[in-house]
Order: structure tokens, then C-alpha cells, then sequence
């Protein structure tokens, strides 16, 4: 039975002492609510990682991610930060791949790659993103898109490494901007990630496979997305940051 994940991404918010503060609101008011399967990640900035770990001593059910990590072991890259280095705080996951990194960053597919394989070889389980923009989607290429995203950012791996990682499905138009792809279109392109994953891996790995929808998930639309078969949960932005907001999205598993 594939794992069932709330995923928070805390992106660039929240000072020290901000943090601390969420996060313990978070894990008192979710400690009830995520059970067998079920877990709630948090991915905070880089400076949060180890008090946060620290935190989660006693709630299976609740871990810390990070943001993003480098694709070398080490080495003479000023201000980056080692998967090494991340495994070090007590996080178990890191982001990897998100649009605002492709965007903002140029981070590549191939380069993605690399990171993948680094994250893995020190522990770390991959929340790796993938999407179309609102051009690709209008044009008709979000197919395209994510299959080559799989292809070239992922489908390298073996069976048993592709399975210790968890997808991201992130339609890009519907990231901070209120907008929400319907349950219906989540469900589609949620659908044919897991098939192109049977075709690779075979139908037991892709059976096996969390995959997150990403696009403005709230607590209003939680429930629906969620109820769809081949949604495993959500990668959580703006509503990650509210304490009350991130448990009601938890509860919509129950």
C-alpha cells in the first residue's frame, strides 16, 4: 500500500524563532490525525532543518524535508548546500525539481538528474517535482512535458532506487495564483504518470509510487483531490504557512 503524504513547502518565509513556532502548532494539531500510511512532511529553509528534526522525536508520522540540495558530495560551491550536509540535520526528504527552481534557477532536467542520484546516494527521499506551464497546457504539450521530465529526470534509475522516491505533480499555472486544476484534470495527468510508470517499471512499482498533487491545494478542495484514485496527497505552498489551514488539508484524508 502506497504511503499517503501532506507535504509542506515553508519555500522562503518564516525567520528562526517563526518556524519553531509553526511547526510545533503543526505537529501538536496533527499528531491525532495522520495514522498507518499516512505522513506529514515539512520542508522548511535550510535553517530550520535540525531544530525541526529535533521535533519530530516521537510522531511517526510527521518528518522534515529540505528545499532543495546540491548535486556534488562537496567541494568549492559558496553558499550551496550537500545532500550530505542536509541528511546531517535529521531530514529524511528533500524537494527537488520544483518549478520555481526550474524557473528562476534554469535548473535542467539532466541536472535534476544528478541531484536525484546524490539525494539518494546519502539517504534522502526525493520529492521530485514535475508540470507544464500554462503555454505548454495551451498548446497541448503537458503530455510531452512531463513525460520527458520522467524520462530524462528520473527513468534512469533502477526499480528499487525510482521506488524510494515520492512525484510531484505540479501544474505550474496553479501555483500561487488561487488558480486549481479541477479534480478531474489532476486526476488525468495523475493517471498517466502512473502509466507511464507501469510501461518503465512494471504495474507493482507504479502501484507502489506516492505521487503529490501540487497546485494551490487548500482546505476547501483537499477532500475532492484527495478522494481521486491515483492522488496520493499534496505538496502543500501558501496553506503550509497557516497552522490550522495545513491540519484541516491532513484531516481531508479521514
Amino acid at each position: 500500500m502506497r504511503k499517503k503524504i501532506v507535504a509542506g513547502n515553508w519555500k522562503m518565509n518564516l525567520d528562526y524563532s517563526e518556524g519553531l513556532a509553526l511547526f510545533s502548532e503543526v505537529t501538536n494539531m496533527v499528531k491525532d490525525e495522520a495514522t498507518g500510511n499516512q505522513q506529514v512532511v515539512v520542508c522548511s529553509p535550510f535553517i530550520h532543518l535540525h531544530s525541526l528534526a529535533q521535533l519530530t522525536k516521537g510522531y511517526t508520522h510527521v518528518a522534515v524535508g529540505a528545499q532543495n540540495a546540491h548535486q556534488a558530495e562537496s567541494g568549492a560551491y559558496t553558499g550551496e548546500v550537500s545532500a550530505k550536509q542536509v541528511k546531517s540535520t535529521g531530514a529524511e526528504y528533500v524537494i527537488l525539481g520544483h518549478s520555481e527552481r526550474r524557473q528562476y534557477f534554469g535548473e535542467s532536467n539532466e541536472l535534476l538528474a544528478k541531484k536525484t542520484d546524490t539525494a539518494l546516494a546519502n539517504g534522502l527521499k526525493p520529492i521530485f517535482c514535475i508540470g507544464e506551464t500554462l503555454q505548454e497546457r495551451e498548446a497541448n504539450q503537458h503530455f510531452d512535458i512531463i513525460k520527458s521530465q520522467l524520462m530524462e529526470g528520473v527513468f534512469h534509475l533502477d526499480a528499487d532506487k525510482f521506488g524510494q522516491i515520492v512525484l510531484a505533480y505540479e501544474p505550474v499555472w496553479a501555483i500561487g495564483t488561487g488558480v486549481t486544476a479541477t479534480s478531474d484534470q489532476a486526476q488525468e495527468i495523475h493517471a498517466f504518470i502512473r502509466a507511464e510508470l507501469a510501461a518503465k517499471y512494471g504495474q507493482q512499482v507504479a502501484d507502489d509510487i506516492t505521487i503529490l498533487y501540487g497546485g494551490s491545494c487548500n482546505p476547501k478542495n483537499a477532500a475532492e483531490l484527495f478522494a481521486c484514485a491515483d492522488i496520493d496527497g499534496g505538496l502543500i505552498g501558501g496553506a503550509s504557512l497557516k497552522s490550522r489551514d495545513f491540519t484541516d488539508i491532513v484531516k481531508a484524508f479521514n
